[in-house]
């Protein structure tokens, strides 16, 4: 619902997100070798945007600082009981505007967002392995049978652009006016 600057800067690099743990389980890969690896695939300046619990690590960072990428990270993911992570999706919008390319080791939602906003589309590299992952969710295996075209350095951006539009419901999205009505806000009065 974010409506695109009209004097956007021209898209550059790549925004890079490593397969990331959460506040139960942590991930376990060689992030130095994944951002060797990065550097042997991307032309362009990369971007690492690292989950929060990641970036709260030095030794992380460094992995990616070390191969010279610009290491970011769009904060908390908050909850509803809270205020973190308000800005999130606004911060992650932000920046995946103002980069070409939209990659990870592991397909999620940060690219099909991209693919929505009009990112080129990567995935390679070592997956990663989560802490306790549990088996019978298919793991890695799962999504690449269910969506083989979206997996390797090049990816062709019409069936990313239509991937993401099934997997972000496009179809269903409510209008600004029923948005109002269901959730019962009034229309703001101007002054």
């Amino acid at each position: 619902m974010e409506p695109g600057k009209a004097a956007a800067p021209e898209r550059k690099g790549t925004i890079w997100y490593p397969f990331h743990g959460w506040e139960k389980h942590s991930v376990t890969g060689d992030h130095a070798r994944l951002a060797a690896e990065i550097s042997e695939v991307e032309t362009e300046p990369v971007t690492i945007c690292l989950y929060w619990l990641e970036f709260a690590n030095p030794d992380i960072r460094r992995a990616y600082r070390s191969a010279g990428f610009r290491v970011i990270c769009h904060g908390e993911r908050g909850s509803r009981w809270d205020g973190r992570g308000r800005d999130f999706l606004s911060g992650q919008l932000a920046e995946l505007r103002r980069h070409r390319r939209v990659a990870s080791n592991r397909l999620g939602s940060a690219l099909f967002y991209g693919a929505s906003v009009g990112c080129d589309v990567a995935v390679y590299g070592d997956p990663m392995q989560l802490e306790d992952e549990r088996p019978e969710y298919g793991g890695t295996a799962r999504r690449m049978r269910l969506w083989p075209e979206l997996h390797g350095a090049r990816v062709d951006p019409e069936a990313a652009r239509e991937a993401a539009r099934q997997e972000l419901g496009f179809e269903y999205q409510a209008t600004p006016e029923e948005l109002r009505r269901m959730f019962g806000w009034k229309r703001a009065r101007c002054a």
